[in-house]
């Protein structure tokens, strides 16, 4: 009978690799916590989070991936063996691995694009006029509100027109 609700392939593929590097189950101590987050009364209620702690390198590893507690078990076991591996045989984990490929994919494109296109290619808005520019731009402007139109008042809102009610 199956310790874990997996297939009997990756039980065997887990305790290969825990044989490999030299983790045994007496080497493991186990504790089930309460969860918490997403998933309400059944998460907060039932102890299916799993921290399982490695004594001889002191490596601690909590899982509450899924609401199974037999299934985190497993996946805590094998997070244990690959945080192992990448401390004892300086193995890099599939998860740094992507990390660095995606680095890697930044700095071909920063390369490629020099800075000014990529500042213009991030604010495509027309530089803001200098202060001599701004100073000529609010002197063109003041003339035209200052010309007839309509009689204004406080707010620059029309005043109504004597003799009329509104």
């Amino acid at each position: 009978m199956s310790l874990y609700p997996i297939t009997p392939d990756k039980e065997a593929r887990l305790l290969r690799q825990m044989r490999k590097l030299g983790v045994a189950e007496s080497d493991l101590e186990e504790k089930f916590i309460r969860g918490g987050g997403p998933g309400g009364q059944k998460i907060n209620k039932t102890s299916s989070t799993v921290c399982l702690r490695h004594k001889p390198t002191g490596i601690e590893v909590r899982c509450a991936h899924e609401r199974s507690q037999s299934m985190n078990r497993f996946l805590a076991r094998r997070e244990l063996c690959d945080r192992i591996a990448e401390k004892v045989l300086g193995e890099k984990t599939k998860k740094q691995q992507a990390r660095e490929k995606i680095r890697r994919q930044k700095r071909r494109r920063s390369r490629r694009q020099p800075a000014d296109a990529q500042a213009e290619s991030r604010n495509p808005v027309a530089p803001r006029p200098t202060g001599a520019q701004a100073a000529a731009e609010v002197g063109q402007v003041a003339p035209a509100l200052n010309s007839g139109g309509a009689r204004s008042g406080p707010g620059g809102l029309a005043s109504p027109q004597p003799g009329r009610q509104g």
